[in-house]
């Protein structure tokens, strides 16, 4: 296995092309992962960590959604999971480039 951390940073900041696309920061991770998990030296936590924190994500957009319509308490958790969007792929890409450790608050290990 090689070390290629500047991947590992890249895989991170796929994150953010959801902003962009919509969807790709949910399939340029999972693609990286699937492709590369078995050739670069930390990939498969990474990107384990990443797709647990996406579904997560999901599951709890999922949620805030009905509370939309119990006093608007859904707005602010789909506020508070579009911050965690935007801030956890930018820390972690670089806590992987300062060789630390990536965390994902709020998400549940799905894929173990």
């Amino acid at each position: 296995m090689k070390e290629d951390k500047q991947l590992l940073v890249l895989t991170h900041l796929s994150q953010l092309l959801d902003f962009v696309t919509g969807i790709g920061g949910f399939i340029v991770p999972l693609v990286l992962w699937i492709t590369k998990k078995d050739e670069i030296h930390g990939m498969d936590e990474n990107g384990k960590a990443i797709l647990n924190f996406r579904i997560s994500m999901f599951i709890y957009i999922l949620i805030c959604i009905p509370l939309i319509l119990l006093l608007g308490l859904g707005i602010l958790g789909l506020i508070a999971i579009g911050f965690f969007y935007l801030i956890f792929p930018i820390i972690n890409a670089i806590k992987v480039s300062n060789n630390e450790e990536p965390t994902y608050p709020f998400s549940m290990k799905i894929i173990k």
